[in-house]
């Protein structure tokens, strides 16, 4: 809906939980041809499998009848792809759209890049399939073009990337709108990636948008209410969601030692030591430069909950963090939840002092650490 309302070239669709809301929109839809897609937040659907051994998240079909059989094959079912968990993604919603007759298929993105500080164009004439596969193979079919952010795409830029995409003639000039609107989109959206594979071209001279995936910036959630409302969480994390209410980063892992630290950086550094030293990740949380004793307290719930982990790992170098604010925490939060797991605590930085006395005081079974390195050894040690 994003991408009609913006003035981007889409097929007509609607999207079903049902068998028989699907059955209704073809009916409502009368084309000629079917696609159905099953509308999940991963790529390579058409070559996934569903749980129930069903091949191919989309197909296509002139048969109404079938359209409702497709559906009942997928809704309910979990299907993996390349780019889903090994576990798959369950299908709760199948889109049922207008199929058109692809002529040629391309490859267009808009994204945030870090080479470029700011945005990128990247654009391949060989799409509709994995745009990594063609970096890999055939390099030289990539084409970049970075973006001004204060004058966005110009006409020149347009015109030269569906030049380099094999678009000709009136064609041409459909292909330099459409990127254009879909920057337009990108800065409107606050987006983080447009990526459109197939950007294509129909038998009947169409350019089309007909395969789309875009991501938003989290930062911009304040001012894109209406997008981010479209996310019910089906896909999302428990675990994740929870954290979000408290507004701490994280993100679950299949390891058992829960990490708690400030800081992206030295998230991801305590991350890399514990697998240095032979241990395994339960997660990645960051409680941020501002956190509070509730968000400690909270972080300690989330992690607890999680029954693979058999230790925590505090790891806090306290600038703009206070350390005191961290030991009030984590001696509240043991003392509430009556934590019996394996608690490794290294503090470092503003008022450490403090905030060891803190646990000192507290005679809490907490194993201090001297250092990383000391801390990543002692949570590793307390696994055998």
């Amino acid at each position: 809906m994003l991408m009609a309302e913006n003035g981007i070239n889409v097929q007509r669709f609607q999207v079903a939980s049902t068998p028989g809301e699907a059955l209704e929109i073809s009916e409502k839809l009368n084309v000629e041809e079917y696609v159905i897609k099953a509308q999940i937040l991963a790529g390579g659907r058409g070559k996934g499998t569903f749980s129930n051994g069903f091949q191919g998240g989309v197909h296509l079909t002139k048969d109404k009848r079938k359209v409702n059989e497709f559906v009942d094959k997928m809704l309910g079912q979990t299907l993996v792809t390349k780019q889903t968990p090994k576990d798959g993604v369950k299908v709760s919603k199948v889109m049922v759209a207008e199929a058109l007759d692809i002529e040629r298929e391309t490859y267009f993105a808009i994204l945030m890049d870090r080479k470029y500080n700011g945005p990128v164009m990247v654009g391949s004439p060989e799409g509709g399939m994995d745009i990594e596969e063609v970096a890999e193979k055939r390099p030289g079919a990539i084409f970049t073009d970075p973006i001004d952010i204060l004058t966005g795409v110009t006409d020149e830029q347009a015109l030269k990337m569906a030049s380099n995409l094999g678009f000709v003639g009136d064609k041409q000039k459909e292909a330099a709108t459409q990127i254009k609107n879909l920057y337009k989109l990108f800065v409107k959206v606050d987006a983080t990636q447009v990526e459109i594979n197939p950007f294509g071209e129909t038998d009947t001279g169409r350019v089309v948008c007909f395969d789309a995936k875009i991501n938003f910036d989290d930062n911009a959630a304040f001012r894109q209410r209406e997008v981010f409302a479209m996310d019910d969480m089906a896909e999302s994390d428990p675990r994740e969601i929870e954290a979000a209410k408290s507004n701490l980063n994280y993100i679950g892992l299949d390891g058992n030692i829960a990490c708690l630290v400030n800081g992206a950086g030295l998230a991801m550094a305590t991350m890399d030591i514990i697998k240095l030293h032979g241990g395994s990740p339960a997660n990645f949380l960051d409680v941020g430069g501002n956190v509070t004793e509730k968000q400690v307290y909270d972080a300690f719930k989330l992690l607890t909950a999680d029954k693979q982990v058999k230790a925590i790992l505090v790891n806090i170098f306290g600038g703009i963090v206070n350390c005191a604010t961290i030991a009030n925490g984590i001696t509240n939060a043991c003392k509430s939840i009556n934590l019996t797991l394996p608690l490794i605590v290294r503090l470092e930085g503003t008022n450490v002092e403090e905030a060891k006395q803190i646990l000192q005081d507290s005679n809490l079974p907490i194993l201090s650490a001297t250092n990383l390195d000391d801390a990543a050894k002692k949570a590793v040690s307390c696994l055998s």
